[in-house]
């Protein structure tokens, strides 16, 4: 960056292009600020902005066309990340304190000093200068190795991906921004927010609600509380969960599922760290930081009209994705030893000797349920278990039952990278690929026959035959 000069230029939206030039020209004269982009027909920004990216937008309140309180409430909702500063011809204060209730970030007054305008310029670019820093700082801290915090004591892991969402979360730890934690279901998202909570606030409330199935009064009435007689049957003052969990952490899981009218509270809650208890005109302030979880892919929910813009990139101010298991293969020995220690001790059991094939084996399937999954197979077999190692049979015959009842989908994958192959011009016979799979099947089970045969869907003799060649 050239001085006060942004990368991504600032966009002037106003119909006097008198009004342009002079606020062009303080910019370059005052503040060296030269990356500016103007726009005198208001119904244009819409396609501008969803075609370029900006630092900042200098918006008139009062334009033909399309207003600058109407963009601003656009770009509130579909550009909620970027700046706004209002710049209107005429003093009111109402409309001034509804247009920062909308999301400005300043209202100046065309008779305003120059050198004012443009210092809150320089003063938002300089903010979003260290965001932009603070994000590279995170990335940094998160591929840096690290002497592994106590608060992931309960997380059993030695993947590098693991390793570096824990230095991520330790860079994040004070700051009181809302987290968004996403993965696949069984991942251990509450494990990682219940490790950011040791990490930022041990000694204050943890407080999870699972939104999933709540309508929209049922979702106020338990985040935000109620007075008496604020809804028949309310003869009880209730205190809400963000009010139980202020100064520590309001986890709210399974937010995908969330209706659309109380996005439009959360969103709100978020924006002005106030809300109101149900039959309360007295705003109160939310204490607590908000982290959020879900194993859906919000973009996509976004894009499909369910999820609201505005509200996912509030939440996602820091964002953690989880890998799943079958990204996690090292991890499986770590996490078998534990579950099978687990397991024991819950059943009475003695430890069951050493099956080195039972990893192999392990390692060689998908773990749609991730560790959930992995768990109830261990326990499974622990209970049926007397002596010797565990039976693999019971794990082959669980694996190969998942693999065949398993509908197909555009994102089955029957072949690792590694393995993949595009067919030639001639395709092989079906020998040939009867071969190959026979080979795949070997080299996921680590040569077994007798689970490569129940991968395959024959009979180990069968397998046999095969291998001799005896088809």
């Amino acid at each position: 960056m050239v001085e006060n000069n942004p990368s991504k230029p600032i966009l002037i939206v106003d119909d006097e292009m008198s009004w342009i030039v002079t606020l062009r020209t303080a910019l370059r004269l005052l503040g060296k600020i030269t990356h500016i982009v103007s726009c005198t027909e208001s119904q244009t920004v819409p396609s501008l902005l969803a075609t370029n990216e900006y630092s900042l937008v200098l918006l008139d309140l009062t334009m033909p066309n399309v207003s600058g309180e109407e963009l601003l409430d656009y770009i509130g909702e579909r550009h909620p990340e970027l700046p706004v500063i209002i710049i209107s011809g005429a003093n009111q204060v109402a409309t001034a304190v509804n247009c920062m209730k909308k999301g400005a970030d300043d209202f100046l007054i065309k008779t305003d000093d120059l050198e004012r305008i443009v210092n809150s310029v320089k003063k938002i670019l300089r903010t979003q200068e260290l965001k932009e820093e603070h994000r590279k700082l995170s990335e940094s801290l998160a591929a840096r190795p690290r002497q592994r915090n106590a608060a992931f004591d309960h997380i059993i892991t030695r993947n590098q991906t693991m390793l570096g969402i824990f230095s991520y979360l330790e860079a994040i730890a004070l700051s009181r921004e809302p987290v968004l934690v996403q993965g696949e279901s069984g991942t251990g998202k509450e494990l990682i927010v219940q490790a950011l909570h040791q990490l930022s606030c041990p000694t204050q409330p943890f407080i999870a609600v699972n939104v999933a199935g709540l309508d929209d009064v049922l979702f106020s009435d338990t985040l935000f509380g109620h007075q008496v007689g604020a809804y028949t049957g309310a003869n009880q003052p209730r205190r809400g969960m963000i009010e139980e969990a202020a100064g520590g952490i309001l986890f709210l899981d399974e937010i995908g599922d969330l209706s659309q009218s109380s996005q439009v509270k959360l969103l709100r809650l978020l924006q002005s760290g106030e809300y109101f208890p149900l039959g309360c005109d007295t705003p109160l302030l939310c204490r607590a930081r908000i982290i959020a979880a879900t194993n859906q892919n919000l973009e996509k929910k976004e894009a499909a009209g369910t999820f609201r813009r505005d509200l996912l990139f509030r939440l996602k101010t820091h964002r953690v994705t989880l890998p799943a298991l079958r990204e996690r293969h090292e991890d499986i020995p770590l996490l078998v030893d534990y579950f099978i220690s687990e397991a024991i001790h819950q059943l009475g059991k003695k430890r069951p000797g050493d099956n080195p094939d039972l990893i192999s084996l392990l390692q060689s399937y998908s773990f749609p349920g991730n560790h959930r999954e992995l768990r109830a197979i261990i326990y499974d077999a622990v209970s049926l278990h007397h002596t010797g190692p565990l039976s693999i049979d019971r794990f082959a015959d669980i694996i190969s039952k998942d693999k065949l009842s398993s509908p197909v989908s555009e994102s089955t994958t029957f072949l690792p990278p590694e393995s993949a192959f595009i067919f030639p011009e001639h395709l092989p016979t079906l020998k040939q690929m009867s071969q190959l799979l026979v080979d795949e099947a070997l080299r996921r089970t680590g040569g077994n026959q007798s689970h490569a045969a129940r991968f395959l869907g024959i009979t180990q003799q069968a397998l046999n035959r095969r291998l001799k060649g005896k088809f």
